[in-house]
């Protein structure tokens, strides 16, 4: 019993630092500042824009193959070749740095890399603990990727004091290599016959107790569950990839002197509450059950949108940044869990990665609408209502949920 709990933990740390250390993508917005620099590469702002975009494309469908390769033949190939196409990526931009080459080099292979190994770490790790604590799990798991948010960007900045925007593509492509695919040899299945133990004192409910049924993926996209769960998954993390995207511009327009000094601060806060809602939201979800959570963030980014439009201040600002991360990491870790809920845990990583495709939606729908209005009023206050009308919709949405888990028809 020791030495399977001693595997579990194992699988679950090697999870965490795969993610840790394949968040390159969030260097991106340092990256690209050098890129933009006129006395440097002087790319244009399209020029500068497309190898992140490709990146969260490649990311989206890596991720959806991922899971289904990771199906048929476990993780620890697809988590290794992930682990150094990421790497890889990074090199190729470094030795290839013009447009086409980073557009290739980071846009494809290592965004493609990222979601090749993202997609296929917590599909093993769920298998190795009790239903019962799946939120948990979720939200370790991909918390990892989250947190990295945190570092990546200024390593990428003291790199660049010291070298040029090729030698630290490359150095960050071959430590990427070095950490991530040996740590990428510990992702295992469980056997076969294996049984999570169950923990002291649990109480069985209908959300946290293996389902009795294996979805395969067909199977799950003629359930109705998954036509209210996809819709959510999308808006809600449409919302907070909104503001992620757009919180420097929004800061500086909407204080009143703001020294832009604290801008980066405000960008690294929201990428802190990101990981904390990654964690302690999945955690949330194991104690008060998947709808009611959803429940509860849907609650506060409407809250939340509809104050921001009065956010003037930066005491205001920083409460609405710690809602916004805190929900949208939330979103990234009960949306896992619920998955493995209703849809079993032996088909996961392929029906995960076609429910994921909602947060590669999520990233075009409101952040689309949002640059498009701001563009005719001059700021950001109509696409935070729409973003309100978004959650209230998904309030109801959540509630129709409820009623079909409750009464089991699909």
């Amino acid at each position: 019993m020791e030495n399977t709990k001693n595997r579990a933990n194992i699988i679950l740390v090697a999870g965490l630092l795969i993610n840790l250390s394949i968040g390159v993508l969030y260097a991106w917005s340092i990256i690209r500042t050098v890129l933009m620099d006129p006395y440097t590469f002087d790319w244009t702002s399209s020029q500068a824009s497309l190898p992140f975009s490709l990146s969260a494309v490649s990311f989206a469908f890596a991720a959806f193959f991922g899971g289904r390769i990771q199906d048929k033949i476990g993780p620890r190939w697809p988590v290794t070749c992930g682990a150094f196409l990421v790497g890889l990526g990074m090199i190729i931009s470094g030795l290839f740095s013009t447009p086409i080459g980073i557009a290739i080099g980071f846009g494809i292979i290592t965004g493609g890399g990222t979601g090749l190994a993202y997609s296929c770490v917590l599909p093993p790790a769920l298998k190795w603990f009790h239903p019962s604590k799946k939120g948990l799990v979720s939200g370790l798991v991909v918390g990892g990727f989250g947190i990295s948010a945190l570092y990546f960007a200024p390593i990428t900045g003291v790199l660049l004091n010291s070298f040029t925007l090729q030698e630290t593509l490359i150095i960050l492509g071959a430590v990427t290599i070095i950490i991530a695919t040996p740590i990428a040899q510990l992702i295992k299945n469980p056997p076969a016959d294996y049984v999570p133990p169950t923990p002291q004192n649990f109480k069985e409910t209908a959300e946290n107790t293996d389902t009795s049924v294996e979805y395969t993926r067909g199977e799950m996209l003629r359930t109705k569950r998954f036509y209210m769960l996809f819709p959510m998954f999308l808006f809600s993390s449409s919302v907070g990839l909104m503001i992620i995207g757009s919180i420097a511009v929004i800061a500086r327009e909407q204080i009143y002197g703001l020294d832009l000094t604290i801008v980066p601060m405000l960008v690294a806060l929201l990428a802190l509450m990101n990981a904390v809602g990654r964690i302690a939201g999945g955690f949330m979800s194991d104690k008060i059950g998947r709808v009611n959570a959803l429940f509860v963030i849907f609650i506060l980014q409407a809250f939340n949108m509809i104050g921001f439009a009065f956010y003037d201040n930066l005491a205001m600002m920083i409460v609405g940044i710690i809602v916004v991360g805190f929900c949208f990491g939330t979103t990234l870790s009960v949306f896992p869990a619920i998955t493995a809920d209703q849809y079993g845990k032996k088909n996961f990583g392929g029906n995960y990665g076609i429910m994921y495709f909602a947060w590669g939606f999520g990233a075009v729908v409101a952040p689309v609408i949002a640059a498009f209005l701001h563009d005719i009023h001059g700021n950001f206050h109509m696409a935070y209502i729409i973003c309100a009308a978004m959650m209230v919709a998904m309030i109801f949405v959540n509630y129709l949920y409820k009623r079909n888990l409750a009464t089991l028809k699909n």
